[in-house]
């Protein structure tokens, strides 16, 4: 079992920043992509950035430039940098993490996804 946990949501002004994390637990031997995605009211969740275990990254166009992913794959935690942050970007955040099943010190193929509860980020005009 694996367990995903946001912190850092909040209400900020345009233009502000915020650093949001996700702190995985449980059976994360096996991680390996980590995402952001967001969901406005009315709308559905979409990705706003991922990266591999290799540090490989990818961005929605809206947020390249503003939104850093990062890692810390020793303590299993995620992070995502905001800047400049925009009305557009409020949103409910979700970590996810995909993890394989492991077996011993196998990873098998056998692969999960895993969501976060979620965070509000609310940026004000």
């Amino acid at each position: 079992q694996v367990q995903l946990v946001e912190s850092g949501g909040g209400l900020v002004q345009a233009g502000g920043s915020l650093r949001l994390s996700c702190a995985a637990s449980g059976d994360t031997f096996c991680i390996s992509s980590m995402g952001w995605y967001r969901q406005a009211p009315g709308k559905e969740r979409d990705l706003v950035a991922a990266i591999t275990t290799g540090g490989s990254t990818n961005y929605v166009d809206s947020v390249r430039g503003r939104f850093t992913i990062s890692r810390d794959n020793a303590k299993d935690k995620l992070y995502l940098e905001m800047g400049s942050l925009k009305p557009d970007d409020t949103a409910v955040y979700y970590c996810k993490a995909d993890i394989n099943k492991s077996y011993g010190s196998r990873c098998l193929s056998l692969r999960y996804d895993y969501w976060g509860q979620g965070t509000q980020v609310t940026v004000s005009s």
